[in-house]
This record gives C-alpha cells, structure tokens and sequence, in this order.
C-alpha cells in the first residue's frame, strides 16, 4: 500500500470530482481533478491510471503513456497499467513495444487468474506478428486447460508451422501429434499432421482479424467444402445462451472488483477498486459501493440456486445502488422475462444492446417480445438488427464497416414490408440464428453468397433471408456450389436456372450463374451477365454493388472499354474520385495500347482534371503528365509536349527527366536561349540543395544525348574543375573550344582556352600558340 504523503480529505475530493467529471465525459476536467489528486500522492498508481484513461480520452497519448509506464513500475504486479501501455504503442504503430508489453500484461493476468484477460493479449500479439511461437504456445496450453479444443488445435498447429519452419521438425511433429490427440477427427489436424509425415511444409500463420483463425492448408489438401478456409469456430450454445453466461460470468467477475482484497484498503476508501470499476464502466454516478456489492453477491447466489424472482429483487437493488453495466441489465431483463414482466425486460434489453457482448441476444429477445405483442415491423427491425450483429462478427475487421452500412437501407424498409412478409423474414432470422454453433451456420449462409472482389463491399447474408423463397434459395445456392465444386457445370447452371423460376430478381443468383459462365471458358456471357446486373444495381441506387459488378468485368477483360467507362463514372458518383483516377489511368493505357494516341491523351487529361480536384500525391499528377507528354512526343507535337514538362517542373523541381527534355526540346525548337536558360536553372537548384554529384551525372547524360550543345560542355567543365578533376576538365574545355572555334565566336574560344591553361595541362605551350592565334 502506498504511503500517504499529503492532504487526504484534498485527494478524496479531488478523486470523486475527476470521477463525476469522467462519468458526464467531461475528460479535460477530470484531468484537472486527478492531476490535483496526484499532487496530493505523486506515487498512488491507482491515480495514476484515471488520469491516464482521461487523458486516452482526450487522445493525449503521450501523457496517457507516460503515466501508464510510471504506474507499472510503481505497481509491478498490477497488469492494468502495463496492457494499457501495450495498446497505445499498438495504437501508434510501435509494435514491437506493443508485443513487449502485451506479453508482460499475460503473464500478469495469469498470475492472478484472469485467463481471458490473458488471452486477449496474447491474441493482440499474434495480430500485431503471427509468427510470435511463444504467444501461440501460451494460448495452445491455456485453451487446452479451459476446455477450447478447436482453439488449441489450431494454435498447436501454428506452432508446429512455425517450429518446421524454424528447423525444429521433431518439435513440430510433437506439436502436430498433441493436436491430433486433442481431437482424432478434427480435419484441420488430420491434414497438418499427414502434410508433415510427408515431409510438406505447412503454411505460416497469417494476420487475421477479429479472432484467431486457423492456417490456410494448400487447396489441394482441402476438401471443397473447405477451400474458403473458414476459421474453425468453437462450438457453443445459441447466443441467448450464450449472452446468459457471459452476463453471470462478468457480474461475479465485477464482484471482485469491487470487493476490497485487503483490511486496509477499507482505510482509504476501496479507492484502487473504484478507481479501476470508474474506468471500466461499471457504475453509475452517485453509486454506494457497499449496497451495490451486498446485493450483487445476493443476487449471484440466489440465481444460482435458481431461486430467480428473489434474485431479480436483490439484482434490482444493487443497479438502484449505482451498478450500471450491460451484464447488469441483460441479466435483468432475462430475470424479468422469466417473471412475465416483458415490459420491464424490454427496457432492461434496451439498455444492454448498447454492449457488443449482448446486443445479438438483447436484440433477438426484444424482436420475440414485439412479435408477441404482434408489432411484425418492428420485430422485424429488431431481428434484422441482431442479424446485423452477428453477420458482422465473422467478416473480416477490414470488411465490417462496409457491411455495416450494407444493412442500414434493409433496416430502414423493413418499416415498409407488409406483414406477411415481416413474420417470414423474422422466422428466416431466427431460425438461422437461435440455435447452437450459430457462427457456424452464418459462415455457411455466407458461403452461399457469391463472391467479391478484393477491397469490394462483402454482400449481407440478409439478401439470401429477405428472398420470399429464402429456404428453397438457400437449398439451391447449397446445391449449385456443391455441383459446381464437384465439376458437372452444365449440371450446375441447369440447377441455377431451376432457382430462376422462384427467385428471379435475386441477383447474387445472376452472379452465380456468371461465375459458373467463367468457370465453363464462356466470359463473353459471363460479361453480358454481369454487365445486366450492374445496370439493375445502378438503376436502384446501390451504387456499392454496381461498382463491384463493373470491377469484376474488368478483371475479366481488362479492354472492355465500356465497362471500364461505367466504373468510372460509379466511382465519381461515388466521391471516390482518387479511385475514379486511377482507372481513368487504366483506360488510357488501354488506348494508348490500342494505339488510339488521341483518345489516350484526353483520357490522362480528365484523369489529370479528377486528380486536382482531390487531395492526392503530387508524384500522382507527376505520373499522369509524363504520359501525356510521352505521347506528345510520339506526335512530334514538341511545343504541347513543352508546355507539358513546364507543369512538371513546377510541380517536381528535381525530376531530372522533365528537366533533360525541357533542354532537349528548346534545342529541337532552335530556342538556345530558352534551354540555356533552363540548364542554368536546374544545376542552381541542384547545387542549393548540395547535389553536385547529381549534378555532373546529369550533364553527362544531357551532352551524350545532346553531343554539340556548348553550353552543357561548358558547365560540366566547370564541374569538374571545380571537383578537382583536372584531366576531365581540360578534355571538357578542349570539347567548348572546338565548338566556339567553329562557330566562329573567338572570344568565347580564348575563354576556353585560358580555363585550359589555369589547369597547368601537360603541355602548356601548344595551348600558348593556339591562345594568340585567336588574339590575331
């Protein structure tokens, strides 16, 4: 315990202050408030760790860090401060201190038996660097010992992956056998164990998102069911039940955190508890520790003994007391629920959807309760919402947003459905979701959609759902896949044409059929196909999916000109002016390849055009000039090429190429003037900036390519001269005489000539001679 040193009414005051600040989001005050308490005890960490998260708040990562890493070495035992530092240096792209540091908070989480807490940043360190072996041993054992089999399978294997890379082949073989022993009919295993006894190298780990996932084996391994190499999900209850245990499982672990763990922690108030239950979120303001904890523990008993009204009374008392977390309230409303009182449950719902680790269940139930009250619109928005949740959660972190916003105008018309409609749709939900291994099950709903593009907009498993035939439609993707992985096409598309009759306007089906167009060496149809698709999607306003379907085509046929035409004006319409830009690029390449110059160079104008109206790298513009040049220069068209490499010197003074060709065509043009002008200018700009070496290369190449221009000869001899480059200089000088000489400018001559001589040449006397022949 720590010392205290100052003023501790001052501290008291000043810590509930920077509490209710932080509690109304008023985080510069509840720094002020904190930073006055830690005035008071410079060494009380658990102070040190709220004026930390305020600062976090107010995205002062540098004072948050610092305070942190001070609390970590003044409480080495407490995991809090050093997890947070792990974050932050992940939040500013310092990995290897965020894997240092992630690694410290495990082992101290393990030390005081809190495995999820450690799990979740070992997991940060395999994200951050999947080839870190020890965070995917720890997370092997500690799975192992909780009973996750499909989770320690697949960090067994990994860690046999990368123990054969490594070297190691006994050490991954036993990795390999343990993980079998784990499961005996687990796929995964049976195929990384034969893949080594065959002497294959297993693949890496990869960087995954949300969760850890398994190693992607070769398709050749996989049956085709699995080629999408899907992450081996846990098997579990449905998520109601699911969110029932988590909720239980949270309150008790809340319990101890507001229970003091030492008699003098009653001294100072509990103040490290409160400290830590304020940051997290788990009480409200105006809260009563010790009511909240007597009647939380009450009810935590009580509901395991299954005596749930008397629990629900005690559990009501303590969220009356101040305990104001999503657990709390979902656990409430499943108590009211049981109760009868579904208005109450409803509003204990509607607060724990806020959670992610309740909104699935919360949602599902609050859609169950507006069927029965028979509000079939509603329900259904509800039941659209918990799908939402739960098709997010298995999409890739990169793809979440996008799919996110695919499912707000699904939500928004299901206000519109008839009722009819809503009850299927509902049903369809439902019956999809409120069962066990519901992850599973929408990871094979997804398998059904048909696929995108990299970097394009994931479709929502809500397209299959909101179909009236959506079961029959399901069945036939099911079988359609299963055909087409089997190799009977034309089997495939009969079966695609079949599902046609009862879902016309589904247009994944179309896509679907495109695919299966691909795969049978016909992409002229597959075009036509998609190309009606993506003028259906356009036509409705899902600008997203137009775009992906124009995307898709492309990849097909890169020179299909009229669909490049139409992504890009989906782009623009879009505001993705950048991407727009770049296939504006495309497509005059495509011209420039068809040998169709014209069109080439009013295609890198708008591209030109569309770029300046953005925020993008000068080096872009840059790109696009020098094509446009380029072709200027295969027209002979010198003079619009001219003007062309003036834009590029202003916009890129040091793109030496622009500058040779601004020289080279002020000569073609006979205006000496002008490219002497421009030599001189560029080597000042060189020479500002200390690139003389850049500079004599740049004359070399200048004169090789242009071997009679004086005054380039001139100022690589004064280059070297001034380089001590006493042989390279005379021959340059010899090479500006003789030019001058023929050129009959005498006096230019014995200026050459005179250099020569200031440079002590072999023979000197010659040079004497030829200096007052000039003077006669």
């Amino acid at each position: 315990m720590v010392a205290l040193q100052g003023n501790e009414d001052l501290f008291r005051l000043s810590m509930n202050q920077g509490h209710s600040a932080a509690w109304e989001g008023r985080w510069q005050e509840a720094v002020e408030h904190y930073s006055r308490a830690l005035q008071e005890f410079p060494d009380n960490p658990p102070t040190m760790n709220s004026l930390a998260l305020a600062h976090l708040e107010l995205n002062h990562l540098d004072q948050a860090l610092e305070l942190y890493k001070r609390a970590a070495r003044l409480a080495p035992e407490d995991p809090l401060p050093v997890e947070k530092t792990a974050e932050i240096f992940k939040q500013t792209g310092q990995m290897d201190e965020s894997i240092e540091y992630s690694l410290r908070a495990a082992d101290l989480y393990m030390a005081l038996r809190d495995a999820d807490k450690a799990i979740n940043n070992w997991t940060r360190v395999i994200r951050l660097r999947p080839e870190n072996i020890e965070a995917h041993e720890q997370l092997a054992v500690i799975y192992e010992k909780l009973g996750r089999t499909p989770q320690a399978i697949t960090e067994y294997i990994a860690v046999a992956s990368l123990q054969q890379h490594e070297g190691m082949l006994e050490e991954a073989k036993a990795s390999g056998a343990r993980a079998l022993k784990l499961n005996p009919k687990n796929k995964e295993a049976q195929q990384a164990v034969a893949m080594m006894q065959a002497f294959k190298t297993l693949p890496k780990p990869i960087r995954m998102g949300a969760a850890t996932g398994p190693l992607r084996l070769p398709a050749g391994l996989v049956k085709p069911a699995l080629k999408s190499a899907l992450p081996i999900l846990e098997e579990g209850p449905d998520p109601i039940e699911e969110a029932k245990d988590k909720a239980l499982q949270t309150l008790a672990s809340m319990l101890f955190d507001l229970t003091p763990a030492e008699a003098e922690a009653k001294k100072t108030g509990s103040l490290r508890s409160i400290a830590k239950v304020v940051s997290e979120g788990i009480l409200s303001r105006g809260f009563d520790e010790k009511s909240i904890v007597r009647h939380l523990s009450k009810a935590i008993d009580l509901q395991t003994k299954k005596k749930l009204k008397d629990a629900s009374e005690e559990l009501k008392k303590s969220i009356e007391a101040g305990l104001d977390h999503p657990a709390a309230h979902f656990n409430m409303g499943i108590l009211l629920s049981v109760e009868g009182r579904t208005e109450s449950a409803q509003r204990s719902f509607q607060k724990a959807v806020k959670s992610p680790d309740f909104a699935l269940a919360a949602r599902l139930l609050l859609g169950d309760f507006l069927r029965e009250q028979g509000r079939g619109q509603e329900a259904v928005a509800e039941y659209l919402q918990a799908l939402k949740t739960a098709d997010v959660s298995v999409v890739a972190e990169d793809k979440q947003d996008a799919l996110l916003s695919q499912y707000e105008p699904l939500i928004a018309a299901a206000q519109a459905i008839e009722e009819k409609e809503a009850t299927l749709l509902g049903e369809n939900i439902r019956h999809l979701l409120i069962r066990s291994n519901w992850r599973t099950g929408m990871l094979e709903a997804r398998g059904q959609l048909p696929g995108v593009s990299n970097g394009a907009t994931p479709l929502p498993v809500a397209d299959i759902l909101t179909q009236a035939n959506s079961g029959r439609l399901v069945d036939a993707l099911a079988r359609i896949n299963q055909i087409s992985r089997a190799g009977h096409l034309r089997a495939a598309m009969e079966e695609a044409f079949g599902a046609l009759e009862f879902s016309p306007s589904y247009l994944p089906l179309h896509i679907h059929m495109a695919e299966l167009l691909m795969m049978n060496q016909k992409p002229q149809q597959a075009i036509e196909k998609l190309a009606t698709v993506a003028r259906v999607y356009s036509s409705r306003g899902e600008t997203d999916r137009a775009t992906a379907m124009y995307q898709r085509i492309v990849t097909i046929s890169p020179l299909d000109v009229d669909s490049r035409s139409h992504l890009i004006d989906q782009l623009t319409a879009a505001g993705s002016v950048q991407d727009a830009a770049t296939q504006l690029l495309e497509l005059a390449d495509v011209y420039y390849r068809q040998a169709q110059l014209d069109k080439a160079r009013e295609t890198y104008e708008k591209a030109l055009r569309l770029a300046q109206s953005t925020d993008v790298d000068a080096a872009w513009h840059a790109q696009i000039l020098h094509q446009m040049a380029d072709i200027d220069l295969q027209r002979f068209d010198w003079r619009k090429a001219l003007r062309v490499y003036e834009q590029l010197r202003t916009l890129s003074p040091n793109d030496e190429a622009a500058r040779v060709n601004l020289v080279q065509l002020n000569l073609r043009l006979g205006q000496e003037n002008k490219a002497n002008a421009e030599l001189d200018n560029y080597l000042s700009y060189m020479s500002s900036r200390g690139q003389d070496q850049d500079a004599g290369n740049f004359l070399k190449q200048l004169i090789a390519e242009n071997p009679r221009f004086v005054l380039g000869f001139r100022r690589l001899a004064e280059h070297h001269q001034q380089a001590g480059q006493r042989e390279e200089a005379i021959r340059a000088w010899n090479k500006v005489g003789e030019f001058l000489v023929e050129a009959g400018d005498r006096e230019g001559a014995k200026v050459a000539v005179r250099a020569i001589l200031s440079l002590n040449p072999p023979n000197p006397e010659r040079y004497q001679q030829f200096l007052q022949r000039l003077s006669k």
